[in-house]
């Protein structure tokens, strides 16, 4: 069961501004990677869906976040069905991210009052999506998009709620484009994520990126 509803999330989404994401499949990295997150000041991180018992991981995980991390709101990304989203909801994931906009995923959240963020692209299915009840959308494949887009849809959908994940760096520059076009908050995965040369996590750099960051989002927000 989640132990946010899905007001509280959306509520620390746009307050810190920043949702990092990640998968491994080792727990013991998995759980380095969140600390070093969350000491950084984050306190949402989205787990995504991608590799076999992508579940257990997950579960082993939560339960250390909730037993040791107290405020950090762990959720699930890369769910394609909602059959993969209830399962996720079972072992207590607080927010479920998707890359595409379904609405079996969206009726299973909606029933448990869990935030749901589905990856849309066009008016048509941000529209739909908040029919739907969709607080946050994320904007996805945000690469393929710019800033000078969300600016364009808030036009005339000022009340959208725009994630973009995917084309965010954690930079003074990106993340100044993505805030001053209107976006309510960003995930950010492999370039927030750091590793070293040798292709370990480098834990102090994802910390130290965390942390600045979320500065330079608090700035901008004020």
């Amino acid at each position: 069961m989640a132990q946010y509803s899905r007001i509280e999330v959306a509520t620390v989404m746009q307050n810190t501004g920043l949702v990092p994401l990640f998968y491994n499949e080792d727990i013991e990295v998995s759980k380095k990677i969140v600390k070093a997150c969350y000491d950084g000041g984050a306190r949402l991180l989205e787990f995504t869906s991608r590799g076999d018992f992508a579940f257990e991981v997950f579960a082993a995980l939560n339960k250390y976040v909730i037993a040791e991390l107290p405020g950090m709101i762990m959720g699930v990304g890369s769910v394609t069905d909602a059959a993969a989203a209830s399962l996720y909801m079972q072992l207590g994931a607080n927010f479920i991210v998707t890359p595409v906009l379904r609405e079996d995923i969206a009726m299973v959240c909606n029933r448990r009052k869990v935030l749901w963020s589905p990856g849309c692209a066009t008016l048509t299915e941000i529209a739909k999506a908040e029919e739907l009840g969709c607080e946050i959308v994320k904007l996805f494949p945000g690469n393929a998009y710019d800033p000078s887009y969300v600016k364009a849809i808030k036009g005339p959908q000022p009340w959208t709620s725009i994630m973009p994940t995917g084309g965010v760096e954690p930079t003074q520059e990106s993340l100044e484009s993505w805030f001053n076009a209107g976006v309510t908050c960003v995930g950010i995965g492999s370039k927030l994520i750091a590793k070293t040369k040798d292709g370990n996590y480098d834990l102090e750099k994802i910390k130290m990126l965390t942390k600045t960051s979320i500065e330079i989002i608090q700035k901008l927000k004020n």
